[in-house]
């Protein structure tokens, strides 16, 4: 009786909606009537059609207006099959004619025809209509009619068709393949054809993982009136459900309010605990986390009315060494992305990415085949090993990643597809290795039109540091030893979260009905041995639902905001031409074009997006800021340090000296000689002179280097004269003073203080030694100034101009 309760309940929802298939879970049916259950999985066509009869009687007896409405009630199955859930390599022919549930991943569907059900002609020589039906092997009725469409009717009379009068229904194939994951080793994987109709077509996409319940059956195809002994075989679907995790969330009156309250916490910043919450598996890239929690937010689109389209999609390109965990943030985008598809740049042609023209076999016709942008519109293509494409390939994704759109002119099809998508994609530099003696722009060797539709370039290192590489190799170890909660011993570690479960129970309804927790439970394995109060990472689910939620946003710009992004980019365009033909511009990593200020506004959007914020604030233009003179900055740095070190003329002899400085006086014999014999070679007075122009030239830059460049000077100076470099070293080494360890350390501490509450890379001097004697009054110019020379003689800092760039 409460089935019954239940499933009328179910007929009654059918009928409000306007549907005419109802689903029904063979759990349920076994229960009641074993017998029937075990007969509907055996010989499903007899029962299925006793079913679905059955079925138009209980609508006719509930509401008979609607029952004439449809020629038909369709019958959806769910549930258990035992062993009838089978794979499209196990599908064999002793399943022929029974119900089967199969899983797998939509390889490619074809295009929805309408299939005659039942067409309706007139005489007008006799007044009459003739109505006739068609069925054909993928029916439930026992024998197939006749193809024959009349023209005549028997007494030669010519018939007029109405089409009007005629009934169609959908018609739709798509092959099934098996999953990569369940396939035997060092075979291919096998594919299965699906026929569905009517309510079922257009359900499915390519890529998609799907489970179909239906009748498996042969369809015999004849030849000049013969059919030989090979049948094809195809499944006839009744229930099609996917899989995968595109699928539309369902939120309670509890997870607004859980959503609600993580985004208007006061204890920590809201977009901080979610970027640290992204791939808590890959130790550090700060940065890059919060560059693909903004890809995964997005900017707002919008479309101006002369048609001009400004996309709100986010573009990041990470570039690096190997085993720099560069393949597995992919992964997790992958994962975590409603829509993400994954493709390699040597397997990907410009076509596969875009749009091709293939023929269709059935027909002969011409048609077009998505790529994999245009399957991915409206989420995210992820590309790895980017820099083993070809450059015709790359330059075919041009058009998408700036209008969000493929536009095809090939055999006579003129098309335009959307492809509204973000790319993410990751490539080793052009020698494999990061060369730190050559530019970034030589490293990556990539047109600047490709870079400049890139939002955020990331260069990633892979440096020796011994306190980093032992942190990197406890957390790589914490993640080998971690196991699941409910992991057991031997058990088999599925490759996807929910496509190894034998069932054809909705899980997202499952799920749905579960309690959404904010916040994983901490785990010393997977979050490290010592917790940290404040540090907290959020459940992967509730991550899911709130960029969900916080992606439909739509944020405007207030005045103070565009204010501060219009500053910076001025900022930017400006140390750009004024110092385009130094060692600047040389470093950077991307060009500054006017799309790197489309760039802010759409950082500072998903910024705002994250706080849930209808107002885009100058704390959320500051964040883009700080992104984007991160990604532009940071490598410069380095690279300045490497090019200013190569372009001062010194010998080998010379390094040597510089690099063992401790034991300078054990060296002062052989540079002696040196000086000794260049001057054999030139005259007293030629030396006399070159002396005298190489002391004013050193006298006068000597005032605004840095302690490292002045060393490196004397170092010269002090092969051409003994006497003025002995006199030089001497005042330098009187002039700074020696911190002591303690005094350093304090300093440290100060000074990181400083640049973390200015939220910069890089300070004037002048701000530093203000800020620093009203912290500590201990400290005098000449402190500051051997402190900070220390600092940048251990790579921490570099010193150019009176300004000091934090490495």
């Amino acid at each position: 009786k409460s089935d019954q309760g239940f499933y009328s309940g179910k007929v009654k929802d059918m009928i409000s909606e306007n549907r005419h298939r109802l689903v029904v879970n063979i759990n349920d049916l076994r229960r009641k009537k074993p017998q029937r259950a075990r007969g509907m999985i055996d010989n499903s066509f007899e029962e299925l059609g006793c079913f679905q009869r059955a079925l138009k009687e209980f609508v006719s007896a509930i509401d008979a207006t609607y029952s004439k409405n449809f020629d038909e009630f369709l019958i959806g199955f769910d549930g258990s099959f035992g062993a009838n859930h089978v794979s499209p390599r196990t599908l064999v022919s002793t399943y022929i004619g029974s119900m089967v549930c199969v899983e797998g991943i939509v390889t490619k569907c074809s295009l929805i025809n309408p299939k005659v059900v039942r067409s309706v002609h007139y005489c007008p020589a006799t007044k009459k209509i003739i109505e006739r039906k068609y069925t054909d092997m993928t029916s439930l009725d026992a024998f197939p009619s006749s193809s024959v469409y009349p023209t005549k009717d028997d007494e030669g009379n010519l018939l007029e068709t109405e089409f009007g009068l005629s009934k169609y229904k959908d018609h739709q194939t798509f092959s099934v393949q098996e999953m990569p994951e369940k396939a035997p080793a060092g075979q291919l994987p096998r594919s299965v054809d699906i026929i569905v109709d009517d309510d079922l077509v257009d359900m499915t996409k390519p890529g998609d993982r799907v489970q179909v319940v239906g009748t498996y059956r042969c369809l015999p195809s004849k030849n000049n009136g013969f059919t030989n002994a090979t049948f094809k075989t195809v499944l006839i679907a009744n229930n099609v459900q996917i899989l995968n995790k595109e699928v539309d969330f369902l939120f309670t009156t509890e997870d607004v309010k859980k959503i609600k309250k993580f985004a208007h916490q006061k204890q920590g910043d809201v977009f901080d605990i979610l970027a640290n919450s992204i791939a808590p598996s890959i130790h550090g890239h700060e940065y890059i986390k919060k560059a693909v929690l903004c890809m995964l937010l997005g900017g707002v689109e919008k479309i101006l009315p002369n048609g001009t389209r400004l996309r709100g999609d986010i573009n990041v390109l990470l570039i690096g060494d190997p085993s720099v965990a560069k393949s597995q943030m992919l992964r997790y985008v992958l994962y975590t992305a409603p829509r993400a598809i994954a493709t390699t740049g040597r397997g990907s042609s410009g076509v596969g990415l875009t749009a091709a023209v293939t023929t269709d076999n059935e027909t002969g016709d011409r048609r077009l085949e998505a790529g994999a942008m245009v399957l991915a519109d409206r989420g995210i293509v992820c590309i790895d090993e980017f820099d083993k494409m070809s450059d015709i390939d790359r330059t075919a994704i041009h058009e998408v990643m700036e209008q969000g759109k493929v536009t095809i002119s090939k055999a006579g099809i003129q098309a335009k597809l959307n492809a509204r998508c973000s790319v993410l994609a990751a490539a080793n530099p052009v020698y494999g290795r990061y060369d730190p003696f050559k530019t970034p722009m030589e490293n990556i060797a990539m047109q600047d039109s490709l870079l400049s539709r890139f939002d955020l370039i990331f260069v990633i290192l892979d440096t020796i540091e011994t306190e980093n590489d032992r942190t990197i190799a406890d957390h790589v170890i914490r993640m080998h030893r971690y196991r699941a909660p409910n992991e057991q011993d031997g058990d088999v570690l599925p490759f996807a979260s929910d496509v190894d479960l034998l069932t054809t129970l909705n899980q997202e309804q499952e799920n749905s009905e579960q309690e959404l927790q904010v916040y994983d439970k901490y785990d010393p394995t997977l979050h490290g041995p010592v917790r940290n109060k404040n540090q907290k990472f959020v459940n992967l689910m509730f991550m899911r639902k709130y960029i969900h939620l916080a992606k439909g946003l739509k944020p405007q710009l207030t005045k103070e905001a565009a204010d501060l992004i219009s500053e910076e980019y001025t900022k930017l365009r400006n140390v750009d031409l004024n110092e385009g033909s130094g060692e600047t511009n040389m470093a950077r990593t991307q060009p500054v074009t006017a799309r790197c200020l489309e760039t802010l506004i759409r950082l500072a959007t998903a910024h705002a997006k994250a706080r849930l914020s209808n107002k885009v604030e100058s704390k959320d233009a500051e964040v883009a800021i700080e992104l984007i003179r991160y990604a532009c900055f940071k490598k410069v740095l380095e690279k300045e340090k490497k090019s200013k070190r190569k372009a001062v003329g010194e010998s080998d002899e010379e390094v040597e000296d510089e690099e063992e400085e401790e034991e300078e006086n054990e060296k002062q014999t052989g540079v002696e000689s040196k000086k000794k014999t260049k001057a054999r070679r030139n005259s007293a007075e030629d030396e006399s002179e070159e002396e005298e122009e190489i002391e004013e030239t050193q006298e006068t830059q000597e005032e605004d280097r840095p302690a490292k460049k002045r060393s490196r000077r004397h170092t010269v100076q002090k092969s051409q004269s003994q006497t003025t470099t002995t006199t030089q070293a001497s005042t330098a080494a009187s002039t700074m003073p020696i911190l002591t360890a303690e005094k350093l350390k304090d300093f440290k501490s100060i000074l990181f203080k400083l640049f973390h509450k200015e939220r910069t890379q890089a300070l004037p001097m002048n701000s530093i030694v203000d800020y620093v004697k009203e912290n500590n009054k201990k400290f005098v110019d000449m402190d500051i100034k051997s402190a900070l020379n220390t600092m940048q003689d251990d790579n921490q800092v570099m010193i150019s101009d009176d300004t000091v760039f934090l490495i």
